[in-house]
C-alpha cells in the first residue's frame, strides 16, 4: 500500500489552500456584484445589460468551480493511483538518454493534460462566449488555433525543455545558473521572434490606414518625442466580439497593435487616449521593470528547482522509486505552485499599481481625461466587465484595478488637469 510523506502533505495542503481561498473569494465576488449599477455607467449600461454582465460573472465562476474540480480530481486520481510510476516505467523502457526520457515523460504528461483540458475550452468558446454574444470562432478557425499551438508548444517547448534537462543532467552544481542566462536570453529572444513570427500565424495584420485616426496618433507620438513607425489593426473580430489594444516586443520589431473592434466602436480621441495609456507603460519603464521581475524570479526559481530536483522525498511523494531530473523538474513545478500563487499576487499588485500611473500619464498628456473614462466604461460594457467585483476578489485575480475604481482616480487626476490648464490660462495676467 502507498504511503504519504511530508512532501505530499505539503503539497496537499498548499492545494486544498488554494482551492478554499479562491472558492471563498469567489462566493464573496458573487454577492457582492449585485448591489446595484453605479451611478457613473448609467449611460453605458441600462438595467438589461447590467443584469447580462452580472450574469456573464456567475457563469464564468461556475465554470471555473466544474473545470477546477474535475482537473483536481483527476491529478489527484492520477497521483494516488501510480501513474507516475507507469509513465516512468514507459520512458524508461522507451529510451536510454536522460534527456530523452524527460522530453517522452513531459510530454506524455502535457499531451494528457491538454486532452483533458480540451473539452472546457470547447465548451467556455462555444457555449458560454455564444450565450453572451462573444464568440465568432469557427469550429475551423479553433482546430486551426490548436494544432498551431500543439506544433509550436512542440518545437520551442522542446528545445527549451531539451536545454533545460541537458545543463541539469551534464552540468552539475551550475546548471542552474546556466538555465537562468539561457532564460533571459530566450526571453530576450521571444520579445523580438513572437511579434514578427508567432502572432502572425494566428491573425493578420494590417497597416492602419492613412486618416484622420492615424494622424492623431502620431501627433500624439510627436507630442510625447515617443518614436512610433509603425500602427497595425489586427482581425480581434475573427475570433472574438471585445477589444483590446497592446504593444508588443521591442526595438524595432515593436508592435502597436489596435483590434478592429476597438477601432470600429471608438472615436478618434478614445483611441488615442488607449494607446496614450500603453505608451505610458513603456514611459514610465512598467514593462522593462516587469521584464527584470520575471528574470529575477526566474533566477530564483531555478536555484530552488537545483535544490529540489534530485531529492528523494519529493520523488517518494509521487511514488517513484528513483530519482530522474525529469521527474524531479515536474514535481518541483507541483511542489513550487503555492509560492508561485504568493508571487502572481505580489505582481498583479504591482501591475494594478502601474495600471493606475499609465492612466495618469495618458489623462497629463492628451489633457482629455474625458476620453481615457468614456474608453473605459465602453470597453466594460462591451466586454461585460463586472463593475462591482469584492476587494477579496481583487486582490486575488485582478491585473487591473476594477474600472469603477479607475474612473474615480480620473476624476481626480481632472481635477488637477483643469487647475492646471487654468494655472496657465491665468500666467501672466497681473
Amino acid at each position: 500500500m502507498m504511503s504519504i510523506n511530508i512532501v505530499a502533505i505539503i503539497i496537499l495542503a498548499a492545494l486544498a489552500a488554494d482551492r478554499i481561498l479562491h472558492a471563498a473569494a469567489d462566493v464573496m465576488n458573487l454577492r457582492h456584484g449585485g448591489t446595484g449599477l453605479p451611478e457613473a455607467f448609467k449611460d453605458y449600461y441600462d438595467a438589461e445589460r447590467y443584469r447580462k454582465s452580472i450574469r456573464y460573472t456567475h457563469a464564468n465562476t461556475r465554470f471555473s468551480w466544474v473545470a477546477g474540480a474535475f482537473t483536481t480530481v483527476v491529478f489527484l486520481g492520477f497521483w494516488f493511483a501510480g501513474g507516475f510510476p507507469v509513465v516512468d516505467g514507459w520512458v524508461r523502457q522507451a529510451a536510454d538518454s536522460e534527456v530523452v526520457r524527460g522530453l517522452l515523460f513531459i510530454g506524455a504528461l502535457v499531451i494528457a493534460r491538454g486532452f483533458i483540458s480540451l473539452p472546457f475550452s470547447v465548451y467556455k468558446t462555444f457555449w458560454i462566449e455564444s450565450e453572451f454574444g462573444f464568440n465568432r470562432t469557427t469550429p475551423a478557425v479553433f482546430a486551426a488555433d490548436t494544432l498551431k499551438a500543439l506544433l509550436l508548444g512542440i518545437v520551442i517547448g522542446g528545445i527549451v525543455l531539451s536545454a533545460i534537462l541537458a545543463f541539469f543532467v551534464h552540468v552539475g552544481d551550475a546548471a542552474w545558473l546556466y538555465c537562468w542566462i539561457a532564460a533571459v536570453l530566450f526571453m530576450a529572444a521571444m520579445q523580438f521572434i513572437v511579434p514578427s513570427w508567432i502572432m502572425p500565424l494566428f491573425n493578420r495584420f494590417e497597416p492602419l490606414e492613412p486618416g484622420s485616426l492615424r494622424d492623431a496618433i502620431f501627433a500624439y507620438a510627436e507630442k510625447i518625442d515617443f518614436p512610433v513607425q509603425n500602427i497595425y489593426v489586427m482581425d480581434g473580430s475573427k475570433r472574438s466580439g471585445k477589444s483590446n489594444a497592446f504593444f508588443a516586443g521591442f526595438g524595432k520589431s515593436r508592435k502597436i497593435v489596435l483590434y478592429d473592434t476597438l477601432v470600429e466602436n471608438h472615436t478618434t480621441d478614445e483611441l488615442v487616449a488607449v494607446l496614450a495609456h500603453e505608451m505610458g507603460h513603456f514611459r514610465k519603464k512598467h514593462v522593462q521593470w516587469m521584464l527584470l521581475a520575471s528574470i529575477l524570479q526566474a533566477g530564483v526559481l531555478f536555484y530552488l528547482l537545483s535544490v529540489f530536483i534530485t531529492s528523494p522525498l519529493l520523488a517518494e511523494a509521487f511514488f517513484l522509486d528513483s530519482v530522474s531530473v525529469y521527474a524531479g523538474l515536474v514535481f518541483f513545478a507541483i511542489l513550487y505552485s503555492p509560492v508561485d500563487m504568493v508571487m502572481d499576487f505580489l505582481m498583479q499588485a504591482v501591475s494594478r499599481k502601474n495600471e493606475y500611473a499609465a492612466d495618469r500619464f495618458a489623462v497629463e498628456t492628451t489633457d482629455n481625461p474625458d476620453a481615457m473614462k468614456r474608453v473605459l466604461k465602453k470597453l466594460a460594457a462591451n466586454n461585460l466587465a463586472a463593475l462591482r467585483p469584492h476587494p477579496f476578489y481583487v486582490v486575488l485575480n485582478y491585473s487591473h484595478p476594477p474600472v469603477a475604481d479607475r474612473i474615480a482616480a480620473i476624476d481626480k487626476m481632472a481635477v488637477n488637469v483643469l487647475s492646471r490648464k487654468e494655472r496657465t490660462a491665468t500666467a501672466g495676467i497681473p
